[in-house]
């Protein structure tokens, strides 16, 4: 049966805005009663943390000045953030490893890996992505950075972590024409156990089209999903509700919830 255009173009607005409204309603739980939840205790002692997570952010000739900063700032805040800060104290070991890369042409480590677990150290992290130099280049390679971080970067991580976690976001597929497609990449770091979740700005002459190319090319490995910023204004909010899923551990419930809101709901994931 031939649906009506409009109806489903309804539907899928009412899905995504319901989806956003899940992890946001969660973010507020987390930091009302996260820290007090007995039976999130953490485990006290040891080397290890719950997650490593990979903050991949595009820096090439379109983002501009403007929206740079607003990445930055969106990524710093959502650090500070108490949901995000009480995600990370209530998980089993209390703790975080969190690096930022920035790519574009090539990809560079910008902050190097380095522990969240309190408040403080959520801090630190913040404040160095803050002044972070403004890094650039014309290109979006995505397949060479997912290289970067599949060599570099991964078999680096300096303590074992319950999983490991690449967040990828940016405003347009790759254009580099690079020797290997990102999605074969991409499988070969899933391959491993690495989640790799996808944040796309759907603004620019690609935003009709990016959410489904994230889909397809980068959103892979275990409870994986793809959460949409509507443009650079919004990405503050996407991060930090992304942040929060990929942190708390609470992704499974989130994402069947969404799923369950029908196919069109705004979070898509494996």
């Amino acid at each position: 049966m031939r649906q009506n255009p409009r109806r489903s173009a309804v539907r899928t607005s009412m899905g995504r805005r319901i989806a956003s409204a899940v992890i946001a309603a969660m973010a507020g739980l987390f930091a009302l009663f996260g820290q007090s939840d007995p039976s999130m205790a953490q485990v006290q002692g040891g080397d290890g943390v719950d997650t490593a997570l990979v903050i991949a952010v595009d820096v090439s000739n379109s983002v501009d000045d403007h929206r740079y900063e607003l990445q930055m700032q969106g990524i710093a805040s959502a650090l500070e953030d108490k949901g995000v800060v009480s995600a990370v104290l209530t998980g089993p070991r209390g703790s975080i490893l969190v690096t930022v890369v920035t790519w574009s042409d090539r990809a560079q480590v910008a902050v190097p890996w380095m522990r969240i677990a309190s408040e403080a150290d959520a801090s630190a992290v913040a404040h160095k992505v803050r002044e972070l130099p403004r890094f650039t280049g014309e290109f979006t390679c995505m397949a060479t950075m997912m290289r970067f971080v599949n060599d570099k970067i991964l078999p680096q991580v300096p303590v074992n972590a319950l999983r490991t976690v690449v967040d990828v976001s940016g405003d347009g597929a790759d254009n580099c024409n690079a020797r290997e497609p990102v999605a074969a990449v991409r499988d070969e770091i899933a391959s491993y156990g690495t989640t790799i979740n996808g944040l796309p700005i759907l603004e620019g002459s690609e935003a009709a089209t990016l959410e489904e190319w994230y889909r397809n090319n980068v959103m892979a490995g275990p409870g994986s999903f793809i959460l949409p910023a509507d443009g650079f204004d919004d990405f503050g909010r996407a991060i930090k509700q992304k942040f929060i899923v990929e942190i708390s551990g609470v992704d499974r419930w989130l994402l069947q919830r969404a799923r369950a809101m029908g196919p069109t709901a705004r979070i898509a994931s494996e």
